[in-house]
C-alpha cells in the first residue's frame, strides 16, 4: 500500500512503521492551544512517536502555534480528527447544513496540510448520535447522497495532499456506516487516492465478527488506525486479539501509526458526548502509558515471531 500523501514539504515523513500516538482527548476537551502546549511535552517524555489533533471548532488551535509545539517535542502529527456534533451533516439535511459541514471539513484539511498531518479522520458523514431506520433502497440513496456531498471535500483534500479517513461507528452512535463492508460500498466511486478508512477498534469490537477479518476486508483502504481497550480503557486491559489485529494490518500493507483514543470522565462535555460514566483506568496518565507499554510489547513480540519464522 502506498503511504497516504499529505506531509507538507516542511515536515517530511519520518515515522517508523506502527508508530505509536495518543489523542489529547484522554485529558482535555476541547483541545485548544493551551491543552496542546501542556500535553504534547508529556507525550514525548513518555516515548510516544506522534499525536492526533482533534479540531472540534475551527480556531480551537492555530496551525502555526501547533507546529511550533510539534517541532519542540519531536512528535509527528498523525492526523487531524474531525468532530461531528449535532448540526454537522452531509446526509438527509438541508443545503445550508451541507455547505457549513463541507466548509468545516475543508478547514480540517487546511489545518492538516498546514501542520503536515497526512489524514483527516472521523465520521465525516453525519452527526454522532444521529440515527434512523432505512430500507436497503433508502440506505443506498443515503450513501449516494453522501458521495455527492463528500466529493468536493475529497477533491480539496487531494489538492492539499491530505487523505480523508472515514471512520465507521457503532450502532449506538450512527445508523449510516457501522462496518468496514458498508464503508467500502459507500465509498465506491470516490477517488481512492483521496479517501480511505479509519479503523477504531472500539467500534469494530461491537460491529465486526472479528478484528482480523475486518482488517483483511478493508485491505489497502486503511489509512488511519485508532486503538483502545474494548471499554475505551488502555489497550491490553481487555479481551481483544491484538496479535491477530496487528498481523492483519501488516499483511494488508498498513504501515501507519496506531493512536490511542480515549476520553476522560472528569470533563462534563466529553463524558456525556462519549458516554464515559466511570474512570477507565487508575488515572488518565496510566491509560496512556500502560497502553503505550502494552503496544510496544505486542509489536516487539510480533517482530520476534516474524524473525523466527524466517530462520
Amino acid at each position: 500500500m502506498t503511504a497516504p500523501a499529505g506531509t507538507s514539504p516542511s515536515r517530511p515523513p519520518s515515522l517508523p512503521p506502527f508508530a505509536l500516538g495518543a489523542n489529547p482527548w484522554i485529558w482535555h476537551s476541547p483541545v485548544d492551544g493551551e491543552a496542546l502546549a501542556g500535553t504534547l511535552p508529556r507525550l514525548a517524555a513518555w516515548g510516544f512517536d506522534c499525536v492526533e489533533l482533534p479540531l472540534e471548532q475551527a480556531g480551537d488551535w492555530e496551525p502555526a502555534a501547533a507546529s511550533k509545539v510539534l517541532d519542540a517535542t519531536g512528535l509527528a502529527p498523525a492526523a487531524v480528527v474531525a468532530v461531528m456534533p449535532p448540526g454537522r451533516d452531509l446526509v438527509a439535511t438541508d443545503p445550508a447544513t451541507v455547505r457549513t459541514t463541507q466548509d468545516y471539513l475543508r478547514r480540517c484539511v487546511d489545518a492538516a496540510r498546514a501542520i503536515g498531518a497526512p489524514v483527516v479522520a472521523g465520521p465525516v458523514y453525519t452527526a454522532v448520535g444521529r440515527s434512523w431506520r432505512m430500507t436497503d433502497g433508502e440506505r443506498a440513496a443515503a450513501w449516494a447522497e453522501w458521495r455527492e456531498h463528500i466529493a468536493p471535500v475529497v477533491a480539496h483534500a487531494r489538492q492539499a495532499e491530505v487523505t480523508i479517513a472515514v471512520e465507521p461507528l457503532n450502532r449506538y452512535e450512527t445508523s449510516l456506516l457501522n462496518t468496514v463492508a458498508q464503508c467500502l460500498e459507500a465509498m465506491d466511486g470516490l477517488d481512492p487516492a483521496g479517501i480511505g478508512i479509519a479503523l477504531d477498534v472500539y467500534h469494530q469490537n461491537i460491529e465486526e465478527r472479528g478484528l482480523p477479518g475486518a482488517v483483511r476486508e478493508a485491505g489497502d483502504r486503511v489509512v488511519h488506525v485508532q486503538v483502545c481497550a474494548n471499554d475505551r480503557g488502555a489497550p491490553g486491559a481487555d479481551h481483544l486479539d491484538w496479535p491477530g489485529f496487528l498481523t492483519a494490518l501488516a499483511d494488508g500493507g498498513y504501515r501507519g501509526p496506531l493512536c490511542i483514543e480515549s476520553f476522560t470522565a472528569h470533563n462534563d462535555a466529553i463524558a456525556v458526548a462519549a458516554s464515559v460514566w466511570r474512570p477507565l483506568a487508575p488515572s488518565q496518565d496510566s491509560l496512556a502509558t500502560d497502553g503505550l507499554a502494552f503496544l510496544r510489547r505486542v509489536l516487539a513480540g510480533r517482530l520476534s515471531a516474524n524473525r523466527r519464522a524466517r530462520t
